[in-house]
């Protein structure tokens, strides 16, 4: 695993899945920041939330990023250059077709949405398109799901736990991905703005 990128790195993706609990709204804040249009891959992103509230996760990042920002919603066309949440209370899964599902499966690791549903069905839609991030949290979901974007020939990316706000989530998937990356969030910030223009 690597720490910073390589003056010589290429990668294009089409899809960037992200997956984040405690903690993880301050490090998506870190990692958006400063990323502008044109952004030509879709960003997902799973952030654990409570199942009985509301969310106002696309209110919250609308006002703080340039590109759209948008809930996940069932049958709906994944369309680039857009940061997608998934709602509270549903698995959101992705279909070969570039589409979104949602499913009220049981929760995985206590969590619904998981982020391990997200990332095995995103490795099966884009394949080696696919970059998947896995950031601070106090479970291991996301452990599993990025061992398989990687196994599907995707790239795939830690924070570093040193500084992460909670470091059970960032461990677990090192331990099980042996990820390309393990970077702090500045690291992670550039990776992301650089695989989402190529």
């Amino acid at each position: 695993m690597k720490r910073e990128l390589e003056p010589c790195f290429r990668f294009s993706a089409e899809a960037v899945a992200i997956g984040a609990s405690a903690g993880g709204i301050d490090a998506l804040f870190t990692l958006f920041h400063g990323l502008q249009p044109p952004v030509q891959a879709a960003i997902i992103v799973v952030l654990h939330l409570p199942e009985d509230h509301e969310s106002r996760l696309v209110e919250v990042f609308a006002s703080r990023v340039t590109v759209p920002v948008r809930e996940a919603q069932p049958n709906a066309a994944i369309a680039a250059g857009t940061i997608w949440f998934a709602p509270p209370g549903y698995h959101l899964l992705v279909e070969r077709e570039r589409s979104f599902s949602l499913s009220c499966d049981p929760p995985v690791l206590f969590s619904r949405p998981s982020i391990d549903v997200l990332f095995d069905t995103c490795a099966e839609a884009y394949g080696n398109s696919l970059a998947g991030l896995v950031l601070t949290g106090a479970n291991e979901d996301g452990a599993r799901g990025l061992a398989r974007i990687k196994a599907c020939g995707g790239l795939a990316a830690v924070q570093d736990p040193h500084e992460a706000a909670h470091t059970v989530m960032p461990q677990a998937a090192i331990a099980a991905a042996d990820p390309d990356y393990v970077m702090p969030l500045a690291g992670l910030r550039r990776l992301l703005h650089t695989v989402v223009r190529r």
